[in-house]
């Protein structure tokens, strides 16, 4: 496991609080993905299209690169052995100082958290209001921060082709291979978190086809819709076999922001009624987190995706 993966997942939790749905109106894909998947494909696709990325790997690794205060404190904190001639992080040698040592790891992530928190949320306060903002978290579903995006883009390929990928062009051995994806969630649980599904297994030009779609569909008019406070237009029944999970992601998306959750009486397409544990700020956060065009206590999902509504029981 590398230094960088093994600090995301604390790192991931403190920026989904850090930029919270109350103060970031605008639209947060969480994308991940199995490793040799093609998340980093995917997300290099998006930002061509004018995505801004968010890529917690790379940003835990800006934020020790010499000169910095970040390697500054871990130095200070762990010793001139975990740097290297060129006066770069040593990332084996810390990672064999504070891996199997709790508090030790908990020195390291105590200076590294907060730098990466704080990077992150310049990153998305300098995005414009109708921005798209892809977060690529590795392991997003492994920590259960899904509902914390407004949807979430899974990547996901056969085994033996992820394999193939691994020993191929990253020139891991097949073991390590096998065993890095064991330790990840199932594609079977990628797949109950996923809002949409994108499979790589064929050739590039397939694969920008997905993902140019996605932008077009979905992506770019969901960000419009948000930054406007507009409804998607019209209504679709949810597709057969998908309502179970569609319905379970919306209600742990609504269940994050403290609301209070039943369903409301519209076979025909995803409704709930909701309280808030706090009234005060729970409209602000529901229209954050997607959901506008308010009229009384009604408001619709501005997702072109996943049309829907919710009415705020009144208490």
């Amino acid at each position: 496991m590398s230094l960088d993966r093994a600090l995301l997942p604390q790192e991931a939790r403190q920026l989904a609080v850090v930029i919270g749905w109350q103060t970031v109106p605008v639209l947060r894909i969480g994308l991940t993905g199995g490793i040799g998947a093609g998340k980093s494909a995917v997300a290099r696709l998006l930002t061509e299209r004018g995505a801004v990325l968010v890529d917690s790997d790379a940003i835990a690794r800006d934020v020790v690169e010499p000169g910095t205060p970040g390697l500054a404190a871990v130095t200070a904190e762990f010793g001139e052995d975990v740097l290297l001639p060129s006066g770069e992080l040593d990332r084996p040698a810390l990672g064999a100082v504070v891996f199997g040592d709790p508090q030790r790891l908990a020195a390291l992530n105590a200076i590294v958290h907060p730098l990466v928190g704080a990077r992150a949320a310049e990153l998305v306060a300098a995005a414009p209001p109708d921005a798209v903002l892809v977060h690529d978290v590795p392991l997003l579903v492994e920590n259960g921060l899904a509902p914390h995006y407004h949807l979430v883009v899974v990547v996901e390929a056969p085994e033996d082709v992820r394999i193939a990928r691994l020993t191929g062009s990253r020139g891991m051995a097949e073991s390590d291979a096998r065993a890095r994806m064991a330790s990840q969630a199932t594609p079977t649980e990628r797949a109950a978190a996923a809002d949409v599904l994108i499979r790589n297994d064929g050739h590039f030009s397939a694969l920008g086809s997905a993902v140019g779609e996605l932008w077009r569909a979905r992506l770019a008019p969901y960000a419009a819709n948000l930054a406007d406070g507009r409804p998607a237009a019209g209504s679709r029944p949810p597709e057969e076999g998908e309502y179970v999970r569609e319905e379970a992601r919306l209600r742990a998306r609504l269940g994050a922001l403290g609301a209070v959750i039943e369903r409301a009486g519209d076979p025909d397409n995803l409704g709930f009624e909701v309280s808030l544990s706090e009234p005060s700020e729970g409209v602000g956060a529901l229209a954050d987190s997607g959901w506008v065009g308010w009229q009384g206590w009604r408001a619709r999902s501005a997702d072109p995706g996943r049309p829907g509504f919710l009415e705020l029981r009144k208490n």
